[in-house]
C-alpha cells in the first residue's frame, strides 16, 4: 500500500475584516469580553455581493495549493470538500469546484463533519490513495458562517466566534511509507448532537429574510451552542485523540514538532498545550485573526505555519479537531 503526502497547501480569506469593536456596535459586547472568553481579536466576513461563496473561496484556496504542488487541474483525480455551510442544501460544493476549475468528470465527495471536517476529509482522501485507486486528491475545507449568524445580543455567545475562509491541500501518492500521513483517528458521539447544532437551512437563503417571513420565538435557523459543555468535552477528546495517534505510531509527546489544533477557542488550545507541556513554537494558533472557521480552520492554520517556515521536511506534525456531532479526530503526519 502507498502513503499519501501533502504536496501543496493554499488558503483564502475574505478581505473584509470585522473587529470586536465592529461587533460591539451590533450587540451588547466589547473587545475585552470577547478576547477574555475566546482569544479572538478579529475575523473575516464575506460581504454580500463581493463574489465570494463557500465553493468559490474553496476554489481560490485550491488554485494556490495545486500550483504549489507542481500539478495542474488535469492531474487531480478526486475532490473531497468539507463544509457545514454549503452554497446550496444540495448539490454539494464538490461538484461546483469541479465545474469552476474546469476539471474532467472526476468524482466529488462532500464531507459534513463540521469542525472535524477537514481531518475526516483528509483521512478519506488518504484511503483512496493508500488503496491505489487515485494518485492525487484535492481536499478543501471552506466556510461561509457570516450569512447565518445572529448579530444581535441574543446571539452574541456564538456569533462573535465564527469567521469565513477556506483552506486546501493536495494529497499525492508517496511510495515511502515512512513519509506522509502515518495514521488518522476518527470518532463520534451523537448523544450530544444538539449541544452544538443548527437545525435550519443553508446560508444561501439568508436567515434575516427567513425570520421576516416566518417569525418564531424559538428560532431554529441560528446555531445553538452549549459553550461550557462543549469546552469540557473538547479538552478531554483533544487530549485523547492526540495520544491515540502518538501511541499508534510509537511516538512520544516530545516527538511533536508542530501541533495544529482546530481553532475553536484559544482557551482550549492553551489548555491542551499546557497539558502536554508543549512550548509556544510547537503549537500554531491563528484564531486571533480569523475566528473559528470550522472545516477551514486547520488547513488555513497549516498553510500559514508552513508559509512561515514553522514546518520543515522530516517534522512530525499533528492535526487535531473536536466539534459538533460530537466528532473528534487526529492525523499524524511525517512531513
Amino acid at each position: 500500500m502507498y502513503n499519501s503526502k501533502i504536496t501543496g497547501l493554499g488558503k483564502y480569506v475574505p478581505e473584509n475584516v470585522v473587529t470586536n469593536d465592529d461587533l460591539s456596535k451590533l450587540m451588547d459586547t466589547n473587545d475585552e469580553w470577547i478576547q477574555e472568553r475566546t482569544g479572538i481579536k478579529e475575523r473575516r466576513h464575506i460581504k454580500k455581493g463581493d463574489g465570494n461563496s463557500t465553493a468559490k473561496m474553496g476554489v481560490k484556496a485550491a488554485e494556490i495549493a495545486i500550483e504549489r504542488s507542481g500539478l495542474t487541474n488535469k492531474d487531480i483525480d478526486m475532490i473531497v470538500f468539507a463544509t457545514l455551510s454549503p452554497d446550496y442544501y444540495f448539490p454539494g460544493c464538490g461538484v461546483q469546484v469541479q465545474h469552476l476549475m474546469g476539471m474532467e468528470t472526476v468524482p466529488a465527495l462532500d464531507v459534513r463533519n463540521q469542525c472535524s471536517g477537514f481531518i475526516y476529509a483528509l483521512a478519506t482522501a488518504d484511503q483512496f490513495i493508500k488503496s491505489g485507486m487515485y494518485k492525487n486528491v484535492l481536499v478543501i475545507g471552506s466556510e461561509n458562517h457570516s450569512g447565518g449568524l445572529d448579530f444581535t445580543t441574543r446571539g452574541r455567545s456564538v456569533s462573535v466566534i465564527f469567521g469565513d475562509g477556506a483552506g486546501a491541500a493536495v494529497l499525492s501518492r508517496e511510495e515511502d511509507n515512512s513519509k506522509g500521513i502515518l495514521s488518522s483517528h476518527l470518532h463520534s458521539e451523537g448523544e450530544h448532537a444538539l449541544e452544538l447544532s443548527l437545525k435550519g437551512p443553508s446560508t444561501e437563503q439568508w436567515v434575516p429574510e427567513l425570520i421576516a417571513t416566518n417569525p418564531q420565538e424559538d428560532i431554529p435557523y441560528y446555531p445553538h451552542m452549549n459553550g461550557q459543555f462543549v469546552f469540557k468535552n473538547a479538552v478531554v477528546r483533544f487530549s485523547e485523540v492526540i495520544m491515540e495517534g502518538l501511541q499508534k505510531n510509537n511516538l512520544e509527546v516530545s516527538d511533536i514538532d508542530m501541533l495544529i489544533p482546530h481553532q475553536a477557542n484559544l482557551r482550549i488550545s492553551q489548555f491542551v498545550q499546557k497539558k502536554f507541556k508543549l512550548s509556544d513554537d510547537k503549537v500554531y494558533n491563528n484564531i486571533q485573526k480569523y475566528g473559528n472557521t470550522t472545516a477551514a480552520s486547520i488547513p488555513i492554520a497549516l498553510t500559514e505555519a508552513w508559509e512561515n517556515g514553522k514546518i520543515k521536511e522530516g517534522d512530525t506534525v499533528v492535526l487535531a479537531a473536536f466539534g459538533s456531532g460530537f466528532t473528534w479526530a487526529s492525523s499524524i503526519i511525517k512531513w
